[in-house]
């Protein structure tokens, strides 16, 4: 079976309606673009009839696969099931609600061939909601000062990557992931291309605003460790205030009267116990939950189906 210059992973959910329309441009856009490409729709346990729209779509193009997860794992696992099937030289990753365009494809496949291993998609003029926006862009000023690295509150998935970077991403076990950090750890020749970014048209977003601070928390904790010694400065900064109050109380003791006898021991000891404590105990507990979930060693991801005509 002919190796596919471009594989396109695509994570579904919620959006069925858009499915149609997506598979037809794609297929105008890298037949024109490319020789020979290959589709991954990977159904993320999407609570809609998604899954019988994808196999009707594989089944009238043998260029389109399907993947059925057993349920909603999230959408970086969904796009990491999409990697591990992906057999193209180059793979693009996308939304499946058409706000990322597949006519821009053409423009980060001619990108990448001026020697980039990476080329990853500006969304020119964003164009979603407002507290998505707000979120997104304080979530990633956040990010870059814990990990030292700059984040583009205007990238998303939306890009290219060399197999060099999709090999890379796929040896990479751990259970916390994005996608985004993901391939920007992984290094190589990485550029970015501005694309226009268009309005939703099909579905919701299917992050909630408390799913979004759940995967802000996680990619802070899996990617950066200054959280943890940000936790070991505020402990000794809590005890440092408590030495201070201690010398406070104690030329106040010999000058002024203090009525409750054992008082200030007593609130010295409170205090400088507890910024030591939560010092160590933040440590203890984040270190262990992430130790907990790794050593697991649950895949990533289920798949309970696959709809790929070429088997047949």
């Amino acid at each position: 079976m002919a190796t596919p210059t471009i594989s396109v992973v695509i994570p579904v959910y919620g959006s069925p309606d858009s499915l149609k329309e997506l598979s037809s441009r794609l297929r105008n856009s890298l037949d024109s673009l490319v020789e020979s490409f290959e589709v991954i729709l990977v159904n993320d346990g999407s609570p809609d009839n998604s899954w019988d729209i994808i196999k009707e779509i594989a089944a009238e193009d043998t260029r389109f696969i399907g993947l059925n997860l057993s349920r909603n794992f999230g959408q970086h696992p969904a796009i990491t099931a999409g990697l591990t099937v992906a057999r193209g030289e180059w793979t693009v990753v996308m939304d499946c609600d058409l706000q990322d365009q597949p006519e821009e494809i053409i423009n980060l496949y001619k990108k990448a061939l001026e020697g980039f291993e990476q080329v990853v998609a500006v969304r020119r003029n964003r164009q979603d909601v407002l507290l998505k926006r707000m979120f997104s862009k304080l979530f990633m000023k956040l990010l870059s000062n814990l990990s030292g690295q700059e984040m583009n509150h205007q990238v998303g998935n939306f890009g290219i990557y060399h197999r060099k970077v999709v090999n890379a991403i796929n040896a990479m076990p751990e259970q916390a992931r994005t996608f985004t950090l993901l391939s920007k750890w992984v290094g190589f020749k990485r550029t970015e291309l501005e694309v226009e970014h268009m309005p939703r048209k099909f579905g919701r977003t299917s992050y909630s605003f408390r799913q979004l601070m759940s995967l802000g928390l996680t990619s802070v904790i899996s990617y950066s460790d200054k959280p943890l010694r940000m936790t070991v400065s505020i402990g000794f900064g809590i005890s440092g205030l408590s030495l201070l109050s201690a010398f406070y109380l104690v030329i106040r003791h010999f000058f002024w009267d203090i009525s409750v006898i054992g008082w200030t021991s007593l609130i010295v000891a409170i205090s400088f116990m507890t910024g030591v404590l939560m010092a160590t105990i933040g440590i203890v507990a984040l270190y262990i939950g992430r130790i907990f979930e790794e050593t697991k060693h649950r895949p990533l991801f289920v798949i309970s189906e696959i709809s790929d005509t070429r088997q047949n």
